[in-house]
């Protein structure tokens, strides 16, 4: 009886040990990759990633920075493939939500950005780039008015942002626009 004690906490003990040095080197992968993003090494840091989520399957961290080497890639539906696990392993994370609506925007899923937009506006209200480009996209949608205040909302957090000002230049000038068309009829 005590040997069959020895030995269940002998394989839990190995278990513990085994699963702590894969999150160790999955680590060791994903600081890897970083390293090649920041080389703008793609393809490369994508095997990293991919090494480090063999090791962890649900590690999130490695799922949403591979979305960012394949959105570098210009391979979208990829990325947007990444994203999905990222916010399936961690539905909290508010880059991955940003990332996959930029993924979105680019294959010109418009209403999806926003939603992803929202989602990421939601958990964190401070980050203006989510304000920015889902006021890009709304703009894409030809709902200037909306984009217009995602812009002057980016403008609030970010005061010194020079692009939502010119965005929101252009919205603006394009609802004068409709609205001389409007008028016209």
């Amino acid at each position: 009886m005590r040997s069959i004690k020895t030995t269940t906490a002998l394989i839990i003990f190995y278990i513990f040990i085994t699963t702590l040095a894969h999150a160790k080197i999955a680590e060791e992968y994903l600081n890897s990759g970083y390293d090649k993003v920041e080389q703008k090494d793609y393809r490369e840091a994508i095997q990293d990633f991919n090494k480090a989520i063999e090791l962890k399957p649900d590690y999130a961290k490695a799922y949403f920075n591979r979305g960012i080497a394949k959105t570098n890639l210009q391979d979208y539906k990829g990325a947007i493939q990444d994203y999905n696990k990222a916010v399936e392993y961690n539905p909290n994370y508010v880059n991955a939500y940003f990332g996959r609506g930029n993924a979105k925007a680019y294959i010109q899923d418009y209403k999806g950005a926003i939603q992803d937009f929202n989602k990421a506006v939601e958990l964190n209200p401070d980050l203006y780039k989510a304000y920015y480009n889902r006021g890009n996209a709304k703009d894409d949608l030809k709902d200037y008015k909306e984009a217009i205040q995602d812009f002057t909302k980016a403008i609030e957090l970010k005061p010194d942002y020079a692009k939502a000002y010119f965005n929101r230049g252009f919205a603006k000038a394009k609802l004068q626009d409709c609205r001389e068309d409007i008028n016209q009829l």
